[in-house]
């Protein structure tokens, strides 16, 4: 029996767990609400997140180390 569902991107079989975060913890790393990271992502401010399965997403650690080493420090 064959199945319908497209075959894998580079990025889902490259992808390693340890490396991919969920929404949960990306918003926990981040200080970001889940409206504003799908906001900045449309404006291209944001790392783009990657495919994990039909109904999941994640994104690189790398990425959003690097997004959050680019923003601004806010001073106290």
């Amino acid at each position: 029996m064959e199945t319908n569902s497209p075959a894998p991107t580079t990025a889902q079989i490259d992808a390693d767990p340890a490396d991919t975060l969920r929404l949960p913890r990306v918003r926990q790393r981040t200080g970001l609400g889940r409206s504003t990271i799908y906001r900045l992502m449309a404006q291209g401010q944001f790392p783009r997140s990657v495919q994990l399965a039909p109904r999941a997403i994640g994104w690189h650690k790398a990425d959003i180390d690097a997004w959050l080493a680019a923003r601004p420090q806010a001073s106290h």
